[in-house]
C-alpha cells in the first residue's frame, strides 16, 4: 500500500516512543494495576519451581511402633534419612532450566499483551468520550442550522412562496437531528461506565493521550505479539531438548542415614540394642518406552508449529502497520478538506456580512455561516481523535522499552 508523501515525512522525523505522555498506568485503576503486579510476581513464583524442580528433596522418616508377638510387648523404633539426587541427565538439567527461563519470559510477555489491551481499552474509551463530545458539539451546530432553516422555511409558507411539503420535511429533518443528539449523549453514559471499570481517574480530569508514529522497523522490533511468538519458539525448542534427555542415560547419587532402636523384654528384663549405618553410591538408569519417539515427534513438531506461528504474526504485524499508515493517510485527507471548507466558509462569511450590511442577506445568513464555519473546525478536531485511535491500535501491541 503507498502512502501520501507528508506521511512519510512524519514518519522520518517523529520519535521512537509511540507513547509521548509519562505514567501511562496511571490511566488504569489500583486494583487492575495490583492484579497485572500479582500476574509478574505468580510467573516469578513459577519460575522459581521449575528452575529447581530438578533437585530432589531430602526424605526424612521415622517409625515407632509396639508389638507383643511372643506375649511380651516390645518396641521398635526406625529413623531415615535418604536422598536420591540427579546429577547427570544427558542435558535434561542443562535445558530444563533453559526452558524455565524461556517460560517465564513467554509468560511476562504474556502478561505483558493482557496489560496492553487493557491499557488500549481504557485509552480508547477515552479517546472516543472526547470524540463524542466534538459530535455532540458539531449536532447542537447543526440543529442550530436546521432551525434557522426551519424558521426561513415557515415565513416563506406563510408568505405563500412554499410549499407545505416542504416545510415539513424541514420540521422533520430538526427531529431527526434532536434525536441523533439524544443518542449520542447516551452513547456517551456507556462509554463514561465502562471507562469507570477500567480507571480511578475522572475522565474530565485525565489528560487526552498523546500518540506519535514510529517506523515500521521500530514497530516490528518492540511487536508485543512477535515477542510472544518469538519466546513460544525458543520455549519449545528447549523442551524439545529436554524431552529427548528424558529417554537417555541419567545418574543419581544415592545417600542415606539409617538409624534403628529396638527393645525387647527377655526373662523379666529390657534388652535394648541401638544401631545406625550410612550408605551411598550412583544409580544408573535409562528408561525404555514405548511411546519414546511419538513424545520427542510430537514436541518437535509443536516447536515447527510454534515456528510457522510467528512467520504468521510477522505478516500480521506488516499488514496491521501498512492498515494504520493507509487510514492516516485518509485521515490527512479529510483533514486537508475541512481545511479548504473552512478557508471556503470564512470567504462566504465576510461577503454575508457584507451583503447583510446591504440589506441582500440576513442575520439567519450570517449565523448560517458561521456555524458551518465551527462545525468544518470541529470535523478537524475529530479526525485528529481518529488519528489517535489508529495509533492507539499500534500501541495495543507495542511494548514500551524505556
Amino acid at each position: 500500500m503507498k502512502v501520501s508523501n507528508r506521511l512519510v515525512l512524519l514518519l522520518a522525523i517523529c520519535s521512537s516512543t509511540l507513547f509521548a505522555q509519562q505514567n501511562i498506568e496511571n490511566y488504569l485503576s489500583k486494583n487492575k494495576q495490583i492484579q497485572f503486579t500479582y500476574d509478574y510476581e505468580k510467573n516469578d513464583a513459577q519460575f522459581s519451581l521449575l528452575r529447581d524442580s530438578w533437585i530432589s528433596p531430602l526424605m526424612l522418616s521415622y517409625s515407632y511402633t509396639k508389638s507383643d508377638p511372643l506375649g511380651d510387648e516390645q518396641t521398635n523404633q526406625v529413623g531415615a534419612l535418604q536422598l536420591n539426587q540427579p546429577i547427570f541427565q544427558s542435558g535434561g538439567i542443562y535445558f530444563g532450566i533453559k526452558y524455565a527461563k524461556a517460560l517465564k519470559q513467554y509468560s511476562d510477555f504474556m502478561v505483558d499483551m493482557a496489560k496492553k489491551q487493557t491499557l488500549k481499552e481504557a485509552l480508547s474509551l477515552l479517546l472516543q468520550i472526547k470524540k463524542v463530545d466534538y459530535n455532540i458539539k458539531r449536532q447542537k451546530l447543526q440543529i442550530a442550522n436546521a432551525q434557522i432553516d426551519l424558521e426561513q422555511k415557515k415565513e416563506q409558507y406563510l408568505h405563500g412562496q412554499l410549499a407545505s411539503g416542504v416545510l415539513d420535511q424541514a420540521i422533520i429533518e430538526q427531529n431527526r437531528l434532536i434525536q441523533q443528539l439524544y443518542n449520542t449523549q447516551t452513547s456517551k453514559e456507556k462509554l463514561i461506565t465502562n471507562f469507570k471499570t477500567l480507571s480511578d481517574v475522572s475522565y474530565e480530569k485525565i489528560p487526552i493521550p498523546s500518540l506519535k508514529l514510529v517506523s515500521k522497523e521500530e514497530f516490528l522490533s518492540h511487536n508485543l505479539a512477535l515477542k510472544i511468538a518469538y519466546a513460544d519458539i525458543k520455549k519449545n525448542n528447549y523442551n524439545k531438548y529436554t524431552t529427548v534427555a528424558k529417554y537417555l542415560p541419567r545418574i543419581n547419587l544415592v545417600a542415606g542415614y539409617n538409624w534403628t532402636k529396638t527393645k525387647i523384654p527377655v526373662n523379666g528384663k529390657t534388652q535394648t540394642s541401638e544401631s545406625n549405618y550410612y550408605n551411598y553410591g550412583i544409580n544408573i538408569s535409562l528408561p525404555i518406552n514405548i511411546n519414546t519417539f511419538v513424545d520427542i515427534e510430537q514436541s518437535h513438531l509443536t516447536y515447527l508449529k510454534a515456528k510457522a506461528k510467528a512467520q504468521e504474526e510477522k505478516i500480521k504485524a506488516k499488514a496491521l502497520f501498512e492498515e494504520v499508515m493507509q487510514n492516516l493517510a485518509n485521515i490527512q485527507k479529510k483533514k486537508e478538506l475541512s481545511q479548504r471548507n473552512i478557508e471556503l466558509y470564512l470567504g462566504l462569511l465576510k461577503d454575508t456580512k457584507e451583503l447583510k450590511k446591504s440589506g441582500y442577506k440576513t442575520q439567519y445568513d450570517v449565523e448560517l455561516m458561521q456555524n458551518s464555519v465551527d462545525i468544518s473546525k470541529l470535523d478537524i478536531q475529530i479526525y485528529e481523535i481518529e488519528k489517535q485511535l489508529e495509533l492507539l491500535t499500534l500501541y495495543g501491541v507495542y511494548l514500551d522499552e524505556i
